[in-house]
């Protein structure tokens, strides 16, 4: 049954929804855009690079739960309503966000400090399992026929504004305190100003009604009593709930995460440009490309949901190697002349060399490979692997000039500190010499060329992403909606995304190119835009108010 209209009382709470949940992102966000600051405080019993490597696990750990929390959510808004689901998961956020910010740190109260903070991005990562699914089916059911592209495409901005929101509250407290001061405890105020948003957004959720469809079907007798079986048990649904993931959701998110987290990851980890210059720029690039979700959402109501998405996965993959070079071109070109100038080569024995990734901080890695490796890994340098003789001590090349590693076996800890200060002493002259900086010089960052790439990469976000709500929700029948579309969402973002900066960083730090990383959003969006094409149905005419 479609509406000819949408009145002002469905507005409002289209409107109190999308903003509830604007909260909700910002609450999970911070934790990302706070990850070098959190990697110090909650894991510094191990080295900087594990340390690095285990906030981005964390970060992801939040991640990895949201499936979870689709299914456990999802079956409670189909059996009980979407408005009540709401209220629950965003307790669990807020609160979740606030102790954050009490927590004590690794140095006072040692490996619980991590056990806790990872405890807590779990029970974020359930609740917003349950947020997405439910909002988006929420807004939809209000939406009129023909405009579900439009309404919903509301919703999908909420993750970008949740992201800008913490972005400026970070930006606005490190401008008040000093580095020093924002890196022992100004860090926790973004986190304790969640409690101030946390009031407002239940406050907004009691204001709701329950989604017309919703309480039409509860009051006819029709809403599912087993919304796991139907959606999961049978293979006409689950084959759907599949086709969704791998033909929709998986390449839309890591287009997603590529265009926001990874490149803030680049920025301040490869490029070395400072945090506040690094978070102002996505900031501006999410302000200019945010209003095209809107654009391509309402888009969608005319020529499909389909054809916009597919466009955005395939133009994503076609393009990210030039505009990830050209960010680095533009954002620290002094390194990119360097190496160009200069290219940095590891000359090693392969069987030397091994994955650093130290999960206890026991490890030693003392071959000369490994050393060499870690050293350049450190000063965030790009470089080519050379095999070398078996046996052999590797060697780094900075262009011409080679400096010899040495092996750190059976050394003497005075004799180990010695070579590595005379190793260090060496790269570091080498590297100066070719040009290479310690990190980028503001005076000379192209903010306006690095501001349009970043912008491009925020509007191929917008068309991957600005549709995709509408397309969930038609593939799915009313009463099984929440649940059906909220996995294969939480599984392509949860996991696919989720995990992307993680799973690049760990190809940058095994290969040494600092590009390399972009193979595995490439491959996921290219697969995702051939199986979405072939296999997957356009839906933007159906009716979504069948049982």
């Amino acid at each position: 049954m479609a509406q000819a209209g949408i009145t002002k009382e469905e507005r409002t709470v289209i409107f109190a929804s999308s903003l509830g949940t604007v909260f909700e992102w910002y609450d999970f966000y911070l934790y990302g855009s706070l990850a070098a600051v959190i990697a110090k405080q909650f894991f510094s019993g191990v080295n900087d690079t594990t340390a690095f490597i285990f906030a981005l696990l964390a970060f992801a750990a939040g991640f990895a739960v949201r499936p979870f929390g689709a299914i456990f959510f999802g079956r409670l808004g189909d059996l009980i309503g979407r408005k009540y689901t709401f209220l629950v998961t965003i307790l669990i956020m807020g609160l979740s966000t606030f102790v954050v910010g009490l927590l004590p740190s690794y140095a006072s109260i040692g490996v619980a400090a991590p056990i806790i903070l990872i405890s807590l991005r779990l029970l974020q990562g359930l609740a917003l399992g349950g947020e997405y699914g439910g909002a988006a089916t929420y807004v939809a059911e209000h939406a009129p026929q023909g405009k579900r592209g439009f309404f919903t495409s509301w919703i999908q901005t909420t993750a970008t504004l949740g992201l800008f929101l913490s972005l400026l509250v970070i930006l606005g407290v490190r401008t008040v305190l000093s580095p020093e001061e924002f890196d022992a405890w100004g860090w926790r105020i973004p986190f304790l100003l969640s409690i101030v948003l946390l009031g407002i957004s239940v406050w907004i959720r009691m204001q709701l009604s329950e989604s017309p469809v919703f309480a039409r079907m509860k009051a006819e007798g029709k809403a599912s009593k087993a919304p796991l079986t139907e959606s999961f048990g049978r293979w006409s649904n689950l084959k759907i709930v599949l086709l969704a993931l791998f033909g929709a959701t998986a390449g839309q998110a890591v287009v997603w995460y590529t265009g926001q987290f990874y490149a803030l990851f680049f920025l301040t980890q490869t490029l070395k440009i400072d945090a506040t210059t690094a978070n102002l720029l996505i900031a501006a690039a999410l302000l200019a490309g945010t209003p095209f979700f809107i654009v391509f959402g309402s888009l969608s109501d005319k020529i499909g949901r389909k054809p916009i998405i597919m466009f955005g996965c395939i133009i994503a993959a076609l393009t990210y190697f030039p505009i990830f070079k050209g960010i680095a071109a533009a954002g620290n070109p002094d390194l990119h002349a360097a190496q160009e100038k200069a290219p940095v080569s590891v000359v090693a024995d392969p069987a030397s060399c091994s994955f650093q990734f130290d999960p206890v901080g026991k490890a030693k890695f003392i071959s000369s490979c490994d050393i060499a490796k870690s050293t350049l890994a450190k000063k965030s340098v790009n470089y080519v692997n050379v095999a070398a003789a078996p046996g052999s001590v590797s060697q780094i090349k900075v262009g011409e000039v080679v400096i010899e590693g040495y092996e750190g076996k059976g050394l003497s800890k005075e004799d180990a500190k010695a070579k590595s200060d005379a190793f260090n002493k060496a790269l570091g002259t080498a590297l100066k010499d070719a040009g290479y900086p310690d990190k980028a010089d503001p005076a000379k960052i192209d903010k306006l060329t690095v501001w349009v790439l970043l912008t491009v990469l925020v509007i191929y976000v917008t068309l991957v992403y600005g549709p995709i709500a509408a397309w969930l929700v038609e593939l799915f029948p009313a009463k099984i909606r929440y649940t059906s579309m909220s996995l294969p969402y939480h599984i392509g973002n949860g996991w696919f995304g989720g995990f992307l900066p993680t799973t690049a960083f760990a190809m940058v730090a095994a290969t040494g190119d600092v590009y390399y990383g972009l193979w595995y959003p490439i491959v996921v969006a290219v697969a995702t835009a051939i199986i979405g094409t072939l296999f997957l149905p356009e839906t933007k005419d159906r009716d979504i108010h069948h049982t």
